[in-house]
């Protein structure tokens, strides 16, 4: 009875395992079902399963955001940019309200514009910054210099982001902790307790006038809750 009672015990915590682990495959259908663009009007569209963000001049930074909100998960995909190109994911993030007063800790006392994507954003770039933090829209800088986790950004970490090939990101947030590896290396380890949950987000950065078009590419985007 002991034994029947255990493995009964035991399927049934493999399951839930299974359940809480399934992964989602992102844009592998061709489709942007369950996103929306925010904060601005840059491209976006899926060509043979890679998500394509293309600039807009006089568009400011542009988001192809989830509409679901996301609280621990394991997100991995595959990144080209552009060399000319800023760009990044948003974790837990959010969008600002028509009235809302500027966020807690924002760099400055103004309120953002509704529909502004605020909050944590790995970065994606070639100037040895891949993968590290930034507060986006609110406090305007590195989480490593919020945190006092600098130590995190070695040369090793500064170097992984390689021009012109694509990349391979793995970000890990699970409860205040944050994590996130650029081929392999590690290139952030932090805690914060600010934003327990929130919209992920496909970043396509502002350019200036003149310059452009320039485009960020994503590949087998896959996330699985934690």
């Amino acid at each position: 009875m002991k034994t029947m009672l255990f493995t009964a015990l035991l399927i049934a915590s493999v399951t839930t395992a299974r359940a809480a682990g399934d992964v989602e495959n992102w844009f592998a259908n061709g489709k942007l079902e369950g996103f929306k663009v925010v904060s601005g009007t840059a491209a976006y569209k899926v060509e043979d399963g890679v998500l394509i963000g293309t600039t807009v001049e006089g568009s400011p930074n542009t988001f192809l955001a989830t509409v679901k909100q996301y609280k621990d998960f394991e997100l991995e995909f595959e990144v080209k940019v552009d060399d000319q190109l800023n760009s990044g994911v948003q974790v837990r993030s959010h969008l600002a309200k028509e009235g809302d007063q500027a966020p807690e800790g924002s760099k400055n006392n103004k309120p953002l514009p509704a529909g502004r994507m605020f909050g944590p954003q790995c970065e994606i770039a070639v100037n040895g910054t891949a993968g590290d933090f930034y507060d986006e829209a609110r406090r305007g800088t590195w989480w490593s210099i919020l945190t006092k986790t600098e130590s995190v950004r070695t040369s090793a970490a500064k170097d992984a982001f390689k021009k012109g090939a694509w990349n391979h990101y793995r970000i890990v947030v699970k409860g205040d902790h944050y994590q996130s590896w650029v081929n392999d290396v590690t290139a952030a380890d932090f805690k914060q307790p600010n934003d327990p949950e929130g919209h992920i987000g496909f970043q396509v950065h502002g350019i200036k006038k003149g310059t452009g078009p320039f485009s960020v590419r994503w590949r087998n985007v896959k996330l699985r809750a934690l």
